[in-house]
């Protein structure tokens, strides 16, 4: 571990270089991914004019990564976490690099078949990410501060969603889609640099690896009799699936809103805009008692934010709406984030993280996915509310099935 992960608590874990280190490959990393998904959504919608051809782009990318994140997760508990991530970064920028390459003629486009390939090839490399970060938080941090560096940790990760997305709008605008592509490789790269001049002492590579096949079924094995661990994911999981409406805001800007791409950017930062204001006060005063009923009244007032930004026909209306939803599901994301730093084993970090990844990160694709075809099937603005009203379901499903979690006090994980 780091010097600082064995220190005493009171310190801030701002204090801990090693953590600024591994904010700073996140951020990066953050950066990058945002501004190619702001710019291949744009790409996209330009050349289709079709909602679900938004939708398609979540498809793409959940494929491969669901089918890559176990095998990922078992990678980051065997073997070295910091070449896997300045490997992954590495493969970020080679997506951004094969985008830019087609929005400048280099390379056809066959359609759109190869933005699609691109972005399969973004969803392989994005699965060692989030456990690689997850793997790595445990090093550098002593358990006392664990929920105090989810809070910066979020604050982080979502400033990265406030400023990607207003970043890739301003870029299409000013220097087109090939510049906004270039930016993103140059950032992935300076990720890659991040991670790997890490210092961190890591766990030693185990002589003996357990079998592919029954590693993996330890770590699922784990979280199937976690119960507050797998109504937290699944909670998340579900009411993202149905209450996302990201994917569909290059349509709303087009046809609702009547706008370009600068107002693109802008939504797409706004629900990061409340996530960091509420992650800053969360770093401050972290959660512990009530922590279950927090959760799940954030997840329910997230839905109720989705309805509204439906219904708005003003901008600033919807980015405000855009914006509590964010503040609600930062809220979400630190309770979670503590819960599986908190209730995870050291050498079970990777598998649980990637595990996790399946359930939250693969939801915000198989959501663009879904609000594709709702959008086709219902229509644009009945979609999204629809997605809303679902989410409300899963609260009360969720509230319902698992009690641990509605009564869970974070303490009592310690």
């Amino acid at each position: 571990m780091s010097e600082a992960a064995t220190a005493a608590p009171a310190l801030s874990p701002l204090r801990n270089r090693g953590f600024l280190g591994l904010l700073g490959y996140r951020l990066l990393a953050m950066l990058s991914y945002q501004i190619v998904a702001v710019t291949v959504g744009w790409h996209i919608y330009e050349l289709t004019r079709d909602a679900l051809s938004l939708g398609l782009i979540g498809l793409a990318e959940v494929i491969p990564y669901i089918g890559c994140a176990l095998f990922a997760g078992y990678a980051v508990d065997h073997l070295p976490r910091r070449k896997l991530g300045m490997a992954a970064c590495l493969g970020l920028a080679a997506t951004a690099l094969l985008l830019m390459a087609t929005a400048a003629g280099l390379v056809p486009a066959f359609g759109t078949f190869t933005l699609y390939a691109a972005i399969a090839l973004n969803g392989v490399v994005r699965a060692f990410l989030a456990p690689v970060y997850t793997s790595l938080f445990a090093r550098v941090l002593p358990r006392a501060q664990f929920a105090r560096g989810a809070g910066i940790g979020s604050v982080v990760m979502q400033s990265g969603l406030v400023a990607g997305p207003a970043l890739g709008g301003v870029l299409i605008a000013w220097g087109g889609k090939t510049v906004a592509y270039g930016a993103a490789a140059a950032l992935a790269v300076a990720a890659a640099v991040a991670i790997v001049s890490l210092r961190v002492t890591e766990p030693p590579i185990p002589l003996q690896r357990a079998p592919v096949f029954r590693s993996i079924g330890e770590g699922l094995r784990f979280v199937w009799n976690q119960p507050v661990v797998l109504g937290a994911q699944a909670l998340d999981m579900f009411s993202v699936l149905f209450g996302g409406a990201v994917a569909l805001l290059p349509a709303f800007i087009r046809d609702v809103l009547h706008a370009g791409p600068e107002a693109l950017g802008l939504l797409r930062a706004s629900p990061a805009v409340g996530a960091v204001l509420v992650g800053l006060w969360l770093a401050r005063h972290p959660p512990q008692r009530h922590a279950g009923r927090l959760l799940l009244g954030a997840v329910a007032g997230f839905g109720l934010s989705i309805i509204g930004f439906a219904l708005s026909r003003e901008l600033w209306l919807s980015m405000l709406l855009l914006a509590l939803s964010g503040a609600f599901d930062g809220v979400s994301v630190v309770i979670r984030s503590t819960i599986l730093q908190l209730a995870t084993p050291d050498e079970m970090r990777g598998r649980v993280a990637a595990i996790n990844g399946i359930f939250i990160g693969s939801s915000n694709e198989l959501g663009a996915f879904e609000s594709g075809v709702a959008a086709r099937l219902l229509g644009l603005v009945p979609s999204v509310v629809f997605g809303g009203c679902m989410t409300l379901l899963v609260v009360a499903v969720t509230a319902w099935r698992v009690p641990r979690l509605r009564r869970l006090d974070l303490r009592e994980l310690h």
